[in-house]
């Protein structure tokens, strides 16, 4: 049986989703994982048997989860127990979650080795190859614009402006507001809109 990977879990369940679990669901898709673990690997210390404490990929997604919502260690070690949307993003379960010394442990590694800025060189360079990029502190929210029943120009043709986009297992054709939210007031302070189909990622630049 074929494993079930983090954005089908989130696909998968349930009622509205949130801003941070689309964010986090284009971000588990996006990011070059393999090349990041690759680059960390060689200084990664393995714990008894040859085995890691903690997997490399979980240490790496709550590093960068960090660094995307402004956790402190503390704070990251609570939410992952509190969060089920950001464990899951971890891969990890309440029975195996990192305490905020193995959270700021692995983070001094990275430092020591000069690596945490070359792990957001590396992620904001593979984004700008595809025309996105990321902005550290902005929480970004997409809301679908219904386009009206006529959505035809004067020349018969439909506003080139707007394009379809599937939500779940609904299709919709008009325009997406990109919503910039602050992240520690929730207040808006941005919106920019484009058609359905552009994605979140793409727009938090402007946000």
């Amino acid at each position: 049986m074929k494993q079930m990977t983090f954005a089908d879990a989130e696909y998968a369940s349930k009622r509205k989703q949130t801003r941070k679990e689309l964010f986090l669901i284009e971000m588990d898709q996006v990011v070059p994982w393999k090349g990041l673990i690759a680059l960390i690997e060689p200084h990664y210390p393995k714990g008894e048997g040859g085995r890691p404490a903690y997997p490399l990929m979980a240490m790496l997604r709550i590093h960068l989860m960090q660094n995307w919502f402004g956790y402190s260690d503390p704070a990251m070690e609570e939410a992952l127990y509190e969060t089920t949307i950001l464990r899951q993003f971890a891969g990890l379960s309440l029975e195996r979650i990192p305490d905020e010394t193995t959270i700021l442990n692995f983070r001094r590694l990275l430092e020591k080795h000069e690596l945490a800025a070359s792990i957001l060189g590396v992620i904001n360079g593979y984004l700008g190859d595809r025309g996105l990029s990321l902005r550290q502190g902005t929480i970004v929210d997409a809301t679908l614009i219904h386009a009206p029943s006529s959505t035809k120009n004067q020349d018969g043709k439909r506003d080139p402006e707007m394009h379809q986009s599937k939500k779940g297992n609904q299709y919709y054709f008009g325009m997406k507001a990109h919503i910039g939210v602050d992240d520690e007031s929730g207040l808006v302070h941005s919106v920019v809109g484009t058609a359905a189909n552009v994605a979140d990622v793409t727009q938090v630049d402007k946000l």
